[in-house]
């Protein structure tokens, strides 16, 4: 594979982007009246994902591109200690649930990432934020997979290979940082 034929297949990503505008442009909205209410962001999903989780909460929490005040985001895949503990006493497929739990309220926002849309945990995680009378999004690649029925929005990148979808992920994840930046 050479690097121009990369570039064009994560240009076409880019150019699938725009017809989730109206989505995007809402849950901007949305997460902007979450954490000025003084609610949080909860992050989630596996591997590339949970790296993923962790890059947007950093950004939401430190900042994006202009100094402002921090916005309350966490990304429940960052304690080794609660992730093991959990795994180990429990199973894989409700680390996240016992954090979210822990760690939310209504007025929150969960958002899991999934590329497929069908990691057993994220869809768990999803689940128990509803129970909670948490707002949930699932960021996903084309189709959604499960997380499309389960969570109250679905932000799918139209696109199946994995890494344009993650790409698409930050890059909706880094618009959303701009938005804030600009509302602040």
């Amino acid at each position: 594979m050479s690097f121009k034929a990369t570039i064009v297949r994560h240009q076409a990503m880019i150019e699938s982007l725009f017809a989730l505008e109206p989505q995007v442009t809402a849950l901007a909205a949305r997460i902007s009246d979450c954490v000025k209410q003084g609610n949080k962001i909860l992050f989630f999903g596996n591997g590339g994902s949970a790296s993923d989780a962790q890059h947007l909460a950093a950004e939401f929490v430190v900042r994006y591109h202009k100094d402002r005040r921090p916005y309350g985001a966490i990304a429940l895949t960052t304690d080794t200690s609660i992730l093991t503990a959990h795994s180990n006493d429990y199973q894989f497929d409700t680390v996240f649930d016992r954090q979210i739990l822990a760690l939310g309220r209504p007025g929150d926002i969960a958002i899991g990432l999934s590329t497929s849309g069908n990691s057993g945990n994220v869809i768990n995680g999803i689940k128990t934020a509803k129970e909670m009378g948490i707002w949930t999004c699932a960021f996903t690649g084309e189709g959604g997979g499960q997380l499309a029925d389960i969570a109250d929005e679905c932000v799918a990148v139209p696109v199946k290979e994995t890494a344009r979808v993650q790409e698409g992920h930050i890059l909706i994840g880094h618009w959303l940082c701009e938005t804030l930046d600009e509302t602040d």
